[in-house]
């Protein structure tokens, strides 16, 4: 019969099916031998009993290694016991390819030669979980922005110029002429909201950061939403639904995966709005009664922000940061020129920043003056102060970081897992 997928077992108890895939592992016990087959949407317990099948079938099922390629054919059975409450009981095996040597083997594996063998690494059931989790991630932050009024819109890769501070660039040569590999869509987005209202783009992003920490990557997958018209206060509200609705939707769907993963789900179930806020400058103070004290003026390392989220079960908000640690477009605070309208979200847990963003200057002497003390090629610039020269408005918009976020939903360790080939310091292969 056609193909069936593990993912669909549960309709066709009792029936024969044929399933396509590849060996994850094996259980010899002698003439029962235990197979469990993945297909990419699944896993399933196959069972080949001796004396219920052909002698070259029984032969196949003892022959067959990890990670072998095969076609298999049985009776679905409903058996709690069953990874999924399902198994197959096996009457046909073909072996399309026979492997030899498979190199991650169940053993213990260091972290060196799983990233040195991430192409196949990501055949292992944490790392099917995580990504399958990142799927659903995406999607969630797509369907939210298309519902909510954004319309997408793709930005260039190729830009003339830094977004995000120019010791981060990677710098390339556009006919005869410099060009880096964007930091943030987010100023394109910001000329394309004065045509459409409300837009978002959504794709990779690259700073050249000298950073081997956990939270870190060189190429990344961020969401920028910008919005006109909407100030400090709409640009917070909307970044709290958008992770409310992620974590509330990957909840739904993704249960086997966290339960795969081990996730305590319930420190996921609480977090919807309204999310808490604490200024910066409190957040000084909240510091140094914690013992980690800061200068004011100082932007957060990843040790403040882990002390401040671990006082809240809810990602938390802390705006206002000082004008002179955030970039050159953020609008100050008009009660107080020192401060920007800035906040970044921090994830309880120890995960620490997944959100950026905050309202953008509508003034075109505030950016010019800014573009001037930066030291920034106001050339590259023209076109982003024509957007204050004609028509401006107050507006805001924010960066979601996909892999920081898929990490804090997953309960991960480490970000490079959240991607399928990650890109860190050092390591471009494979």
């Amino acid at each position: 019969m056609d193909q069936v997928y593990i993912r669909d077992v549960a309709k066709y108890i009792g029936q024969q099916i044929t399933i396509k895939g590849w060996l994850y592992n094996k259980t010899d016990k002698g003439r029962l031998q235990f197979l469990m087959i993945r297909d990419g949407t699944g896993m399933i317990q196959v069972v080949a009993f001796k004396k219920e099948m052909t002698a070259e079938a029984f032969e196949a099922a003892l022959a067959v290694t990890q990670e072998s390629s095969l076609i298999v054919s049985g009776i679905v059975r409903q058996d709690e016991r069953a990874a999924g409450g399902f198994e197959l009981s096996l009457s046909d095996i073909q072996i399309v390819q026979l492997t030899q040597d498979y190199p991650i083997t169940p053993k213990e594996h260091g972290i060196d030669f799983l990233m040195d063998n991430r192409h196949l690494w990501l055949r292992s059931r944490n790392q099917w979980a995580i990504l399958r989790v990142r799927s659903a991630v995406i999607r969630a932050i797509r369907d939210y922005l298309d519902n909510n009024g954004f319309i997408l819109m793709d930005t260039p890769i190729l830009t003339p110029a830094a977004c995000e501070g120019t010791t981060t660039l990677f710098e390339t040569e556009y006919f005869g002429e410099k060009a880096y590999l964007t930091q943030s869509g987010q100023l394109y987005n910001e000329a394309t909201i004065m045509a459409f209202g409300r837009t978002y783009c959504f794709g990779p992003a690259f700073r050249a950061e000298k950073s081997k920490t956990r939270r870190h990557l060189i190429e990344f997958w961020m969401v920028e939403p910008e919005m006109a018209y909407a100030d400090l206060e709409e640009c917070l509200r909307v970044e709290e639904n958008l992770v409310s609705y992620i974590i509330q939707r990957t909840l739904e769907e993704c249960a086997e995966e966290l339960k795969i993963l081990e996730r305590d789900t319930s420190r996921l179930e609480g977090i919807v709005p309204p999310f808490p806020r604490i200024s910066y400058t409190d957040a000084i103070a909240v510091l140094k009664e914690m013992g980690e004290e800061l200068p004011w003026g100082e932007d957060f390392g990843a040790p403040h922000e882990v002390a401040i989220a671990s006082r809240y079960d809810k990602p938390v908000f802390v705006h206002r940061y000082p004008a002179q640690c955030k970039a050159f477009y953020m609008e100050t605070d008009p009660l107080d020129p020192q401060l920007s309208l800035s906040a970044d979200l921090l994830a309880p847990e120890g995960y620490g920043e997944i959100i950026g963003g905050g309202q953008r200057t509508a003034s075109l002497e505030l950016l010019e003056r800014r573009i001037a003390e930066q030291n920034l090629p106001r050339e590259a610039f023209e076109w982003y102060l024509d957007l204050r020269r004609y028509g401006t408005v107050p507006h805001s918009g924010f960066g979601l970081g996909v892999e920081r976020t898929v990490t804090f939903i997953c309960g991960i360790h480490h970000i490079r897992e959240t991607i399928p080939f990650p890109r860190t310091l050092g390591r471009i292969y494979p």
